[in-house]
């Protein structure tokens, strides 16, 4: 087991998220080792970000996790993409929601489900490989524990074609520049 390196906090809250939490920071735009890969991951729309994305692309990434709340709409056509344009690994991790899961004890909960539907997120968990095809496609309306076997050669060989930054980056053109400061709204200087 390797050191945690840092907490990734989301970089920018959604919807609700915003009442109870601030905007992340690059602290935790980071990759860890397992095994031969170099595991990344970012939370809901942050895997829409494309400069959070070539971040951990930078970083070596090879095995990217994306975190959902609930639903193939957000994980169909992304967790493909991200997977063809890092020629990585993508396993998108979702959840599923409906009515019955509200506690009864839920404040206002008859409010909260009057015009809502019987499903409120659909699952969609899957995995994509580093060519951009479905290993494991959504898996919809599903509980479970899905698994493969996935083989850390397929990256090498997608990247032999194209490694967005590798031999396909031009750093001479183009670079990013990340701040991984922790923010804080404090600077002690003794």
């Amino acid at each position: 087991q390797g050191e945690i390196k840092s907490v990734h906090r989301k970089l920018q809250p959604t919807y609700e998220e915003r009442l109870t939490w601030a905007p992340g920071d690059g602290n935790g735009l980071q990759v860890h080792d397992l095994k031969n890969f170099s595991v990344g991951g970012l939370n809901c729309w942050e895997n829409w970000m494309p400069l959070p994305r070539a971040t951990l692309y930078g970083l070596g990434e090879n095995l990217h996790i994306a975190v959902w709340p609930g639903s193939d709409y957000n994980t169909a056509d992304i967790t493909r993409f991200i997977a063809r344009e890092s020629r990585s690994f993508v396993v998108s991790v979702s959840s599923l929601m409906s009515k019955t899961d509200f506690p009864d004890d839920t404040p206002h909960l008859k409010a909260i489900l009057e015009n809502c539907p019987e499903t409120l997120a659909n699952g969609g968990s899957c995995i994509a490989g580093p060519d951009g095809e479905w290993i494991l496609p959504p898996v919809i309306d599903k509980e479970g524990l899905i698994t493969t076997t996935i083989d850390f050669n397929r990256v090498l060989e997608e990247r032999q074609n194209f490694d967005p930054v590798g031999h396909y980056s031009r750093p001479d053109v183009t670079k990013l520049s990340v701040n991984r400061e922790r923010q804080s709204t404090i600077e002690i200087k003794d």
